[in-house]
């Protein structure tokens, strides 16, 4: 079998429609294309989101509030996650890049610790954002924090 041996399956292939091409084609006059309209004209194309007169979706939705385009997500950890998480995975400080080695976060992942619960662990904490609480019971546990 070579390249220029090869053909479709008997039957597979069928010449096109010819449109336009008189009357007598039954595919003649308009080319069933209708009578009047954009739609009938050469170089038609029909705009984004365009429903034919029909008030359009965005115009038809109630509008509230924001939604903003780039948001600003964060894998949360609150103060009694880290006692356990010192002690199970042996951290010296709660920071971003031993969060990725064990596996608890992302690369790109930004985390901010909250103030719920208690901490036991002197621990030196290096995160994108923490709560006011959060810092003051790792403070007082004779930590220290540092955003980064």
């Amino acid at each position: 079998m070579n390249l220029h041996t090869l053909q479709p399956a008997q039957g597979s292939v069928h010449k096109e429609k010819r449109l336009g091409r008189g009357e007598a084609s039954g595919k003649g006059g308009t080319a069933t294309k209708g009578n009047k309209g954009g739609q009938s004209r050469a170089g038609y194309a029909s705009k984004r989101g365009h429903e034919g007169g029909q008030m359009p979706i965005q115009r038809r939705m109630p509008k509230r509030g924001f939604k903003s385009l780039s948001p600003t997500t964060y894998v949360v950890f609150n103060i009694g996650q880290l006692d356990t998480l010192v002690e199970k995975y042996g951290l010296q400080d709660f920071s971003l890049e031993n969060l990725y080695m064990n596996g608890l976060i992302s690369r790109t992942a930004k985390v901010k610790v909250l103030g719920q619960g208690e901490l036991k662990a002197k621990v030196t904490v290096r995160v994108n954002a923490i709560s006011e609480k959060a810092k003051q019971l790792i403070e007082a546990a004779g930590g220290s924090v540092e955003l980064v």
